[in-house]
């Protein structure tokens, strides 16, 4: 019974967001990636931008789980702008130009940790850049 309710919740949710597609699973792919690497950065290595210390804030955790909410709400919102108008490209538009903020993001955060970042993922971003 409990996993009938959660796929039907689930089924709901992935119909307001316009289903579940690659764009969109990219999208929650990369907000998680880029929790998790804030996480660490600040966590581990003590090098994040969003406390004054640099290490784990729980504010800004928590400030940054609502800007995830946040971006979620401009999907919602630019998915259903596309249905009122009959424009199919709103919401991956919206959902690209999220990918390339995440992705930067991710870089940045890796980059912060000593990691060396491969050009073919610069070149990727690149490519998502031009594609917004």
């Amino acid at each position: 019974t409990i996993l009938t309710v959660l796929g039907a919740i689930g089924g709901v949710i992935a119909y307001l967001f316009g289903g579940w597609t690659t764009d969109l699973q990219a999208l929650l792919i990369f907000m998680a990636t880029d929790y998790a690497t804030g996480l660490i950065l600040a966590g581990v290595f003590k090098k994040s931008n969003k406390s004054c210390s640099g290490a784990l804030e729980s504010r800004a955790g928590l400030k940054g789980l609502f800007r995830k909410v946040g971006i979620l709400f401009c999907v919602l919102v630019a998915h259903w702008l596309g249905q009122v108008t009959c424009v199919d490209f709103i919401r991956t538009s919206v959902i690209v130009a999220f990918l390339i903020n995440e992705s930067l993001s991710i870089v940045e955060n890796l980059g912060l940790m000593g990691v060396p970042v491969p050009d073919s993922i610069k070149n990727a971003i690149d490519a998502l850049k031009n594609k917004k």
